[in-house]
């Protein structure tokens, strides 16, 4: 493995390439991470990560890979980040960042409604082993509340 250092250039530019992925908001990805928690989660999660690389046993250190590095990050980022929020459904946005949110406009296919629909809440439900995103509508016109589940990935 290369050397993981925090003063090292490529060290420097892993670390700004993934926040600018994840804070950045572009096509289809929505940053999962709110405003208020970027610049103690940049602080936190980089300093998590240096200690896990440092902490490596030399075995461990020569079997690690560029993408391991960066897998390894990505997920210390997104640890920290759930110790730095304040609600419960911005740990669901964490936890499924590609998820619907509150606010997103859901239209009912399955009654054939053309009424547009926004998530005004949501939950996570178990059944069984399953989980479940649980969301809750408001039609635009009518204001009629509706309730639709989606499984989520493992």
């Amino acid at each position: 493995m290369k050397e993981l250092d925090p003063t090292t250039v490529e060290s420097s530019e892993l670390v700004e390439q993934t926040f600018e992925f994840w804070f950045r908001e572009k096509d289809h990805i929505r940053s999962p991470f709110p405003e208020y928690i970027r610049p103690a989660l940049k602080e936190e999660s980089v300093a998590r990560f240096f200690e896990w690389a440092h902490s490596l046993d030399p075995k461990a250190s020569e079997e690690v890979n560029d993408t391991i590095i960066g897998e390894k990050f990505e997920e210390i980022i997104f640890e920290t980040a759930l110790g730095l929020v304040l609600t419960e459904d911005e740990k669901i946005t964490i936890n499924y960042p590609f998820m619907p949110r509150i606010g997103d406009e859901i239209n009912n296919k399955q009654m054939d409604d053309k009424e547009k629909s926004f998530i005004t809440d949501r939950s996570i439900m178990k059944d069984g082993d399953q989980l479940f995103l649980k969301l809750k509508l408001e039609k635009q016109d009518s204001k009629e509340v509706w309730e639709t589940t989606f499984e989520l990935p493992v």
